[in-house]
């Protein structure tokens, strides 16, 4: 059950305020609509409020503050740096960013042996941040508040959390432990999982298939070095029948790098073919990453059918809001699983920070108890919200492509805790509803606590007209379902479409 300081982060004055209510948060309020074009917009009044934000796309002040000291101690005039957890990371950075802007740049290790800073001309400084985002390879605001102290973890610390939890993500899997391995974030899982594709086939397209969450398209298309990007990935926003039709032609005519797939998508919660996927992976030899972030780790079962899965351990597996872990599984029965195992032994470093692993390990032990609950819970908001007429669509698995997301229902499973949500007169309505809503209002999903936020304005921003081609409404709400109780949860979307 949440308390209440997650029930008041709705309010014009909780502008900025971290949600939950803790120095390590990883969402942050934005109540109004206007606050969330504002960010995007960089706004100061918006920016300048904010305590911290999703720590992939907003530098946490403990971040912020390590960057600025490495600049302090080794950066030269007209320089500046970001902080990354190891040298190989940040040598992945700056030769990304020398591609992409032609700036000198060079790494040295700062504050401590193992984080490695990036120094480059401001200028590239943009460049760098998108890198951050993509791979997701990010140094946690708990290390850098550490460092900045003076104190380096040693590294035996957190290794038995590490154990537990790599323990328990497989028995959610069916697999072994040993097959599974845990990152800073779920996007540095994704960007594993890419480069072992890209070191077997250097040359090759992949296949985004549905339409995905923003940085899933974006690593295969910036972090790519085949160019132009056109011919780096594939993407089939519909991700329907027909484009599997499409899939199999492009697989005949030339090799695959590999599939990127998830189940359900992200924020329209349809689930693509996935079987029919598994099969031409295996009949055009392509290896077939399923990211199952959504499924909420225990209603699916997708290791069955893909070579690869990656799941944002920050979302559903946590609960808390309050840390940033991904984890990639690899399937032993799956024909890739000899090479990219032998890859990964050469590509994997344990950059995931001890004490993020210590908070996940405490986090997670209810998880399999937290998600049935917030599965009826999502369950009923849907049924209430379709039946109003102020609404034109609920997305939610039991109602978008149910009986391909039901192929992989494990027993007990529900079809999660997100869905999302379109008013009728949407230009009109929707932004008043928002602004009345009485929910806690951020980045981030997959918590205890229910939270929303308008997706599209946050992840395309840049490219609405992009977005809508592709299906998705630029006044979509897209909600994470907690485990409050369901009438309280049914009663503010109510008053906010009395609203």
């Amino acid at each position: 059950m949440t308390t209440p300081k997650f029930v008041t982060r709705w309010r014009g004055e909780d502008l900025g305020h971290p949600i939950p209510e803790e120095r390590h948060a990883v969402s942050v309020c934005l109540p109004r609509w206007r606050d969330n074009v504002g960010y995007e917009e960089g706004d100061p009044a918006v920016t300048g409020a904010m305590q911290c934000g999703y720590p992939r796309f907003f530098f946490h002040p403990d971040t912020a503050r390590l960057f600025a000291e490495c600049e302090r101690r080794l950066a030269r005039p007209g320089e500046c740096a970001i902080a990354f957890p190891s040298e190989r990371v940040a040598r992945r950075c700056a030769e990304f960013v020398r591609r992409e802007t032609g700036a000198d740049v060079r790494t040295a290790a700062c504050l401590s042996d193992s984080v490695h800073a990036v120094f480059m001309p401001v200028a590239a400084r943009e460049t760098a941040k998108a890198f951050w985002q993509h791979a997701g390879e990010i140094v946690p605001s708990r290390q850098a508040a550490a460092l900045l102290k003076g104190r380096v973890l040693d590294s035996a610390e957190g290794a038995r959390e590490k154990q537990l939890l790599r323990e328990r993500v497989a028995e959610l899997q069916g697999c072994s432990a040993d097959d599974v391995y845990l990152f800073p974030s779920g996007m540095a899982a994704i960007f594993t999982a890419y480069r072992l594709f890209q070191r077997l086939r250097p040359e090759a397209r992949s296949i985004q298939f549905g339409f995905p969450y923003v940085d899933n398209l974006k690593v295969q298309q910036r972090l790519s070095r085949v160019r132009p990007v056109e011919r780096a990935v594939s993407f089939f926003p519909r991700g329907t029948e027909s484009d599997i039709d499409e899939v199999a032609r492009l697989a005949a005519a030339e090799p695959l790098l590999g599939l990127v797939v998830e189940l359900p998508g992200n924020p329209l919660l349809g689930s693509p073919n996935v079987a029919r996927l598994s099969e031409l992976s295996l009949r055009h030899d392509f290896p077939l990453l399923i990211d199952d972030t959504l499924a909420a780790c225990v209603n699916l079962d997708t290791l069955p059918v893909a070579d690869v899965v990656a799941t944002s351990l920050t979302k559903y597996f946590s609960g808390a809001g309050n840390v940033l872990a991904g984890s990639l599984v690899l399937n032993r029965e799956r024909p890739y699983y000899e090479r990219l195992k032998r890859l990964l032994a050469e590509e994997f470093e344990d950059i995931f920070y001890g004490e993020d692993a210590i908070v996940l390990e405490r986090n997670s032990r209810d998880v399999a108890q937290r998600i049935p609950k917030i599965n009826a819970n999502a369950a009923r908001l849907c049924e209430f919200l379709a039946e109003r007429p102020e609404v034109a669509d609920v997305f939610y698995p039991a109602r978008v492509d149910r009986a391909n997301y039901e192929r992989h229902l494990r027993p007990g499973g529900g079809f999660g805790g997100l869905f999302s949500v379109v008013l009728r007169d949407a230009a009109a309505k929707t932004e008043r509803f928002y602004d009345a809503l009485q929910i806690s209002k951020g980045p981030n999903l997959g918590t205890s606590f229910t939270l929303c936020c308008p997706f599209t304005i946050l992840a395309h921003y840049r490219e609405l007209d992009f977005a809508e081609s592709c299906g998705i409404s630029r006044h979509l709400i897209r909600v994470s379902v907690g485990a409050e109780d369901s009438a309280w949860q049914i009663e503010r979307f109510a008053e906010a479409l009395r609203a």
